[in-house]
């Protein structure tokens, strides 16, 4: 399939950002609502939304733990609070040791550090115990990096997690609404081989526009 026509495309990430928004329209005003956006396409999106919603707006970085020679497949995942998940699965059919993990998080947890401190400026992670929290990015392929935010954010005790793109392969967000309360993807084509081609716009977002976005978001714990 060639490219989609210009009418079956969003021509940035921050109209469709708009156009998730309202489709979330029922989530506006709540006052124990979170919009996450994950870095850095993700939070041009997020912002959008969160304007919309009158919600607090903060980025969740997550680095893959990639298993050894195999780096494709992550082990688990670190993310924003001081989060780890693991994969037992894959732990236990690669036989991994738990030094190879730990020497794995910590050089995964210096970049992830790294992009803390440059994108929040030292502000802390809002609190996500007992809110809603709806996880965005600007689509969905494979959905790996969303599948360990989902894990990530789960264990910081949020009361739902909503998973929104404006678009995504149809497989994964069928897959994602298996460990998420609620999957919004707004395109879901038939014929999926790149986020991108669902963009006239999709330019790569820069780490400056990511703290710019967040620093006039109104962030509210």
């Amino acid at each position: 399939m060639g490219r989609p026509s210009d009418a079956d495309v969003f021509a940035d990430r921050l109209e469709a950002g708009r156009a998730l928004a309202h489709r979330l329209a029922e989530f506006r005003g709540r006052d124990d609502l979170a919009v996450l956006g994950l870095p850095r396409g993700g939070v041009p999106v997020a912002w959008e939304v969160a304007q919309a919603l009158g919600a607090p707006l903060d980025v969740f970085v997550v680095r893959k733990l990639g298993v050894p020679g195999h780096e494709e497949l992550a082990m688990g995942a670190i993310a924003s609070g001081d989060v780890r998940v693991l994969n037992a699965d894959v732990l236990r059919w690669y036989q991994i040791p738990d030094e190879t993990i730990e020497q794995v998080t910590r050089g995964e947890k210096t970049e992830l550090e790294r992009r803390e401190r440059l994108y929040r400026d030292g502000r802390p992670l809002i609190s996500l115990d007992r809110r809603i929290v709806i996880l965005i990015d600007d689509g969905l392929a494979t959905g790996s990096t969303m599948r360990a935010a989902v894990g990530a954010v789960r264990s910081l005790a949020p009361a739902r997690i909503v998973v929104a793109v404006p678009v995504g392969a149809r497989d994964t967000c069928e897959a994602l609404g298996e460990i998420a309360d609620h999957v919004v993807c707004l395109l879901t084509p038939e014929s999926f081989s790149a986020v991108g081609q669902w963009y006239l716009d999709f330019s790569q977002t820069s780490d400056e526009e990511v703290r710019r976005l967040l620093a006039t978001a109104g962030r509210t714990a």
